[in-house]
């Protein structure tokens, strides 16, 4: 990437409102190229992409979606087929977020879709198997330059730039706050995870940093009440794709800044965490 991924993160945000016009030739070009390349989640499951443009009937099957119902005029979606196992929601996330980094550096708008598409005509352009499933997708398209007022509504109601505090979210081995400076190096990196985009702005993440050495192991704490909408719709496990987004900005951010480390599911067998805690992974830092 050629911006620091830390201006690229902010810049970023749940768009609904694009200019009524398609992806110009380069960048639909750049975004296939990228969306076409080769993509393995840190649990190894491997996600394969497709841009396509929009059309008329994907507007109307977003309608059954809640609020994804009111996106306005993307120039095309991002989907993405994997196959069933125990961690592909997380390795979806990552893969698909490294993507729409991708393009908010382009200068694109951008919003994740989460719902079922078993029998939408997402599946049908995905080319999906027997074996495969749609967790999400992407609207993708040129930000439009006055944002419609259900678009402004919405945001609102859902607080989307409102984030949780560091001490809320970030802990040390005793579950304590953490002390980090969150300007510099897994610090910097932690901030990225706080700023990370999730479902309904629920922030399902939790970090617990080993006191000695640069040992983060990273939980998940569900809503329970968003937890039962999922259940309630049929939809796919949001607040993991959540979990496997806040990694992408974790370690895209560590690399950048030159930190050396690794993806390991080592449950931590010292860390006395919080009841309703689901380990998820710990990246091994240097």
């Amino acid at each position: 990437m050629g911006h620091k991924i830390e201006d690229i993160i902010r810049m970023r945000y749940s768009c609904r409102s694009y200019r009524e016009e398609p992806l110009s030739k380069n960048d639909r070009l750049n975004l296939s190229e990228f969306v076409s390349q080769k993509n393995k989640g840190p649990f190894g499951s491997s996600a394969r992409f497709t841009l396509f443009a929009a059309e008329a009937s994907d507007s109307k099957e977003l309608k059954g979606l809640g609020t994804y119902g009111f996106i306005k005029n993307p120039a095309a979606f991002v989907s993405g087929v994997v196959k069933e196992s125990a961690m592909n929601p997380e390795d979806y996330g990552y893969s698909m977020e490294r993507i729409i980094l991708h393009a908010t550096e382009m200068g694109l708008g951008s919003c994740w879709i989460g719902g079922s598409f078993k029998r939408s005509s997402f599946k049908e352009k995905a080319g999906i198997a027997s074996d495969e499933v749609i967790p999400a997708v992407a609207a993708i398209g040129y930000i439009a330059e006055k944002r419609t007022v259900t678009d402004r509504v919405l945001r609102t109601s859902a607080r989307s730039r409102k984030r949780r505090d560091d001490d809320e979210i970030f802990f040390s081995s005793s579950i304590n706050k953490m002390n980090m400076n969150f300007t510099e190096g897994y610090g910097r990196a932690l901030e990225m995870v706080r700023l990370a985009p999730s479902a309904a702005n629920v922030q399902p993440w939790r970090v617990v940093k080993e006191d000695e050495n640069n040992i983060f192991h990273f939980f998940l704490e569900r809503s329970a009440s968003y937890t039962k909408i999922m259940k309630l719709l049929r939809y796919k496990d949001l607040q993991r794709i959540d979990m496997g987004i806040a990694m992408c900005h974790f370690e895209c951010t560590a690399i950048e800044s030159g930190l050396k480390g690794l993806w390991k599911k080592e449950s931590p067998v010292e860390v006395n965490t919080p009841t309703g805690w689901e380990y998820i992974i710990t990246w091994d830092g240097e």
